[in-house]
């Protein structure tokens, strides 16, 4: 499964250019690009992304996964169903990127509770910004953050060792070097 995942990261959402062309959410350029929305919305891409995270978390006594919209969505919601199917459920959640200000005016939808242990997932990380988004809206909910679970690392603006700060264990399926590895090959 991690395999064939890896070949769709390659497929679909993997750019590279060998001077640095592709701007990045906080400005910066690079020569890698990753829009892992063309995998992780994808049916094939949901089912493999599903049963790795769900592999990965489900030894781990939480009551839920999620993160920041979009890139966390579909990763969270392929877990989720993938728990049901194994018989051990595990909720998703949505952190919004904004507070709603009408109606019950929340940061986090789904269902959880304060005290309960979840895992937050997003699809990449580059300087760790949307991931510890998340993390502190999970912290504001009086959520346990136990894990962090990214798609791609891309190994650029120190991002993993900066989520490291607030979250002992940070799992990325792929990192960038794997990824440009697969793409020397081909």
């Amino acid at each position: 499964m991690k395999e064939r995942l890896k070949e769709m990261i390659l497929k679909e959402a993997f750019q590279f250019s060998d001077t640095p062309i592709f701007k990045l959410v906080h400005g910066g350029k690079s020569q890698f690009y990753f829009n892992c929305k063309r995998v992780t919305l994808d049916p094939e891409g949901q089912y493999l992304i599903g049963n790795l995270v769900f592999r990965s978390i489900q030894d781990l006594n939480v009551q839920a996964i999620g993160g920041l919209t979009l890139g966390a969505d579909p990763i969270a919601n392929a877990a989720a169903y993938t728990s049901w199917i194994e018989h051990k459920p595990i909720q998703s959640f949505v952190v919004r990127k904004k507070q709603k200000d009408h109606g019950a005016v929340n940061l986090i939808e789904g269902k959880v509770t304060a005290g309960d242990r979840v895992v937050v997932v997003d699809d990449v990380i580059t300087t760790g910004g949307s991931t510890l988004q998340a993390i502190s809206a999970c912290r504001f909910a009086e959520l346990e953050v136990v894990k962090v679970i990214v798609l791609v690392d891309r190994q650029e603006m120190d991002g993993r060792n900066t989520i490291l700060k607030e979250v002992a264990d940070v799992e990325a399926l792929f990192t960038r070097d794997e990824i440009m590895e697969l793409y020397r090959r081909h």
